[in-house]
């Protein structure tokens, strides 16, 4: 039997890539990336849940079934060897690379513990903002009027996933006055 490996690409410059685990395996998964020396980022949040005979609060993930990893184009394969990896959020065959800025914007919402709920849809067309104040400081995104309270929508491109924070208007300044 032959078998024939292909070298991807010698890059040895760090990517951010999204990876999809099976269902409920993202902090196994993380812990096995971690233990094998990758940065890895999985987005928590502490969500209070009932059971029959008591309440507890419990991280769970920001996007189900989804780690984000830090790595060089050489250690492309080798994430694989941590069980619960389903596969790479890729576009046509080919990893998607999150940037640098949706990795540190959706660090800072969730690091920042302000209320958020991430939704599946697009982004809506609106007025463009840089939060000026608060633990969201100096991030841009795209913003909706909702009966007095303006929304930051945070994109996490290539995964069909945005944040969604509700701000104050005074944390915040129109981009179109600068």
């Amino acid at each position: 039997m032959r078998i024939n490996f292909y070298i991807l690409n010698n890059d040895t410059s760090y990517q951010w890539f999204a990876l999809y685990t099976k269902s409920r395996a993202e902090k196994k998964v993380y812990e096995e990336l971690r233990k094998r020396d990758f940065e890895v980022y999985l987005p928590l949040r502490k969500e209070l849940r009932q059971w029959s005979d008591r309440k507890k609060w419990i991280d769970v993930p920001v996007i189900s079934s989804y780690i984000f990893v830090h790595i060089p184009m050489t250690d492309y394969l080798r994430v694989f060897e941590a069980k619960g990896i389903v596969s790479y959020v890729s576009h046509k065959g080919k990893a998607v690379i999150i940037p640098n800025r949706e990795i540190e914007s959706m660090k800072r919402t969730v690091d920042s513990n302000l209320t958020f709920n991430v939704e599946t849809s697009s982004i809506r067309k609106g007025q463009t903002i840089t939060i000026a104040s608060g633990p969201l400081k100096g991030i841009t995104g795209e913003v909706l009027e909702v009966q007095g309270a303006k929304k930051l929508y945070l994109q996490i491109s290539h995964i069909g996933y945005t944040l969604v924070v509700t701000l104050d208007e005074e944390e915040t300044k129109d981009q179109k006055t600068e």
